[in-house]
């Protein structure tokens, strides 16, 4: 006769191990209830602290939205208004050699009703407007022939943006080779080329460099920047003197 296995009936190793599953359950529950209880206990000790803390960051956050609000924007609107006419003699100077120093001389000092580019940097020198006045001044100091000044102005300007700070750079050390201080030229080329990588000014600073350490024969270094130009750079107008050079260089 044949038989068969009632269903709905369990299986007895399944029966055993429902306790030992249970047990296991019950035992991860008391160490999570354990944790919570130490949790809280710890909150509650040192709950003033914390709410310190948060209140602390809370301060922080609206007095810096305050401060970028009530004092940076309009300190950055005033001295752009301010800084008009001083830009305005700066890029017509730019533009108008014949009048250049002229020109120059009245962004620099103002025209005594706008002021210029050195009472800006003195009242609104923190501001974008006052870092952009000491790059101009750091420029025309440059072109009057103040090279000492012209450093000043340019160690001091400061920014993120990568053309500015590559020929701020590159503006101190056209300063000191004129200067004839070469090896702070090689230097400071140097830091211009690797400001940030772009096909404008870091092939006009890895030339310079290159130039300058040979003049000091700092061939090994002048070779060293040729090649970086002429492997990335080999389309800029720089990279056709990269071959001559080059030689003199390995020579």
């Amino acid at each position: 006769m044949a038989t068969y296995k009632k269903r709905g009936g369990k299986n007895k190793s399944a029966q055993q191990q429902a306790p030992e599953q249970d047990s296991v359950t019950a035992e991860v529950f008391t160490t999570l209830d354990t944790s919570a209880g130490r949790a809280e206990a710890w909150v509650a000790r040192y709950q003033n602290y914390i709410l310190s803390a948060i209140g602390a960051v809370v301060v922080l956050l609206l007095g810096y939205l305050a401060y970028i609000n009530f004092v940076t924007k309009p300190l950055n609107a005033e001295s752009t208004n301010a800084m008009a006419q001083a830009q305005a003699y700066f890029k017509e100077g730019m533009q108008d050699p014949t009048l250049q120093d002229s020109l120059f001389t009245l962004a620099l000092e103002g025209d005594g009703v706008a002021p210029g580019f050195v009472e800006i940097i003195e009242n609104y020198g923190s501001s974008d407007a006052g870092q952009l006045a000491t790059y101009n001044a750091g420029m025309i100091s440059f072109q009057q022939g103040n090279f000492d000044q012209a450093i000043s102005y340019l160690d001091k300007f400061s920014t993120s943006d990568p053309i500015l700070g590559a020929l701020a750079l590159g503006g101190i050390g056209d300063a000191f080779a004129e200067l004839n201080q070469l090896e702070d030229a090689l230097d400071y080329y140097q830091k211009a080329a690797s400001f940030a990588a772009n096909d404008l000014t870091t092939p006009r600073f890895l030339l310079k460099g290159a130039q300058v350490a040979l003049a000091i024969n700092e061939n090994s270094k002048a070779a060293e920047l040729l090649e970086q130009l002429k492997e990335n750079y080999a389309a800029a107008p720089e990279a056709t003197k990269v071959a001559v050079l080059l030689a003199q260089a390995q020579n």
